[in-house]
């Protein structure tokens, strides 16, 4: 990944705008926001930290940002909010930090950066910079992936889970993706893929952005995040016992890409349903969208702070 040098001389660099996601983790109270700040104005940099209640108010204040011409944009939170601010933030050629305060911090683990804050605070002090590729489906931007079927299907029915009956998110989830498994829907799709066309009967769809690991232990991550391509996977089991097999096989690293699931790589992917509408879920954010799904990637669109020496040079371990 090409790093692109960021000065720390002059006085827009030197201050810049936090971001944090009040429901994130255990909750992001005043009192966590300024010792942040605090742990900030110890690296030399001045913070000025908005505590954003929900997802209006994330775009809001990253809008804000963009208008303000502010050099440093820095999101704490999990991957939707990461995926919230960063969205505002693609193509403007402002810089993004990354404090992962999430639960599962995708995003922050593929580019290497520390989940303890005060490395990750240190990380973005230090000034290293890479340009790395975003996701897009009908506009909308995702940092890590997009998907169809089962899991956008799964989430909506752990938010109704914890909104009506008053459960924590992951019993919630754990009694949606029964539920999910339960019903089993299928997707009828037409996959264009740079041109070629597939027809695909599947219970989920993954688009990555970029390549992920499928195999061994450490599946899930990706070793790249600017080759400028999206990957596609398409499930072939067909029951709920194969579906279970597969997740079981994902748990373990030992997934099989012949046997289990079609991959594709494309830059730009047409995605067209029977239906007229299609639950999309992007960063773990579930949206009800128009179909077809336009999908591209947007080569080094994004530049965000990493640790010294992470690139092609110093894969995932």
């Amino acid at each position: 990944m090409q790093a692109v040098g960021i000065s720390h001389t002059d006085g827009r660099n030197k201050k810049i705008t936090l971001i944090l996601n009040a429901s994130a983790g255990s909750g992001c109270t005043s009192d966590f926001a300024d010792d942040i700040v605090e742990k900030f104005a110890a690296c030399g940099l001045k913070a000025d930290a908005t505590l954003a209640e929900n997802g209006h108010a994330l775009v809001a204040a990253a809008k804000q940002a963009v208008r303000d011409g502010v050099g440093i944009v820095v999101a704490g939170g999990g991957d939707g909010t990461l995926n919230a601010v960063a969205s505002e933030l693609v193509r403007t050629g402002i810089v993004f930090g990354v404090l992962p305060l999430g639960t599962l911090n995708h995003f922050a683990k593929d580019l290497g950066i520390a989940l303890n804050v005060d490395d990750a605070i240190r990380t973005i002090a230090a000034g290293h910079c890479i340009s790395v590729d975003t996701g897009e489906v009908n506009g909308r931007v995702f940092l890590n992936n997009s998907s169809l079927g089962l899991y956008p299907d799964t989430v909506r029915r752990r938010e109704l889970h914890q909104s009506r009956l008053g459960r924590g998110k992951w019993p919630a989830f754990f009694w949606a993706a029964v539920t999910s498994l339960r019903r089993y829907p299928f997707l009828h799709l037409t996959l264009t893929v740079d041109g070629k066309i597939y027809k695909k009967r599947t219970p989920f769809i993954f688009i990555g952005n970029n390549d992920y690991v499928m195999e061994g232990f450490n599946i899930g991550a990706r070793k790249a995040l600017d080759a400028g391509r999206l990957s596609l996977y398409a499930a072939h089991r067909t029951s709920r016992l194969g579906l279970l097999v597969l997740a079981l096989r994902a748990v373990f690293g030992r997934l099989r890409q012949v046997k289990d699931f079609d991959a594709l790589s494309a830059k730009n992917l047409l995605i067209e349903s029977l239906h007229k509408q299609i639950r999309v879920a992007t960063d773990g954010e579930v949206n009800l969208m128009d179909t077809p799904l336009n999908y591209r990637i947007v080569p080094k669109s994004l530049n965000v702070l990493v640790p010294q020496g992470f690139g092609p040079k110093h894969p995932l371990p």
